[in-house]
């Protein structure tokens, strides 16, 4: 796989949510954004500090390695989520990287956002409970309007 540097860049949201990452140029659907090399866990998730939990990606479901959890290096810790979210990801063929893609057109400069309870790495869920199963209490970025 040709590994290119990121097409997005960290900077604070302007809400409660912090930093997230952003698109430094125009991208298409299906561009790739971002290739990150993981650090395996061979460890039961339900065995791993309640921290870890948070921030790990279930490699059992998308490289097909059961009982494994991947940290993403890279920005990909970094993606806030949305439902629907504006990329996915998935493991690359090899499994030691974390391929985060744009699921529509994603404009310059507009945040990339990712889906937490997509645990399938897609853009959608009919659920939007990660944030309670994890006792992970979201931020409210205030009235939209």
């Amino acid at each position: 796989m040709d590994l290119k540097p990121s097409l997005g860049y960290i900077r604070d949201t302007g809400t409660a949510k912090g930093r997230g990452v952003f698109a430094s140029c125009t991208l298409a659907e299906g561009d790739v954004i971002e290739v990150c090399p993981v650090v395996q866990l061979k460890t039961s998730y339900s065995l791993l500090p309640e921290e870890l939990q948070k921030v790990v990606f279930h490699w059992g479901v998308l490289a097909g390695m059961n009982g494994v959890s991947a940290v993403a290096l890279g920005y990909g810790g970094m993606y806030n989520h949305a439902n629907p979210a504006n990329s996915r990801y998935k493991a690359s063929p090899d499994g030691l990287n974390l391929v985060f893609v744009a699921a529509v057109a994603i404009r310059q400069d507009e945040e990339i956002t990712i889906n937490y309870n997509a645990t399938a790495g897609e853009p959608m869920s009919s659920e939007d409970n990660w944030f309670e199963q994890t006792g992970v209490t979201p931020f409210d970025a205030g009235p939209t309007s």
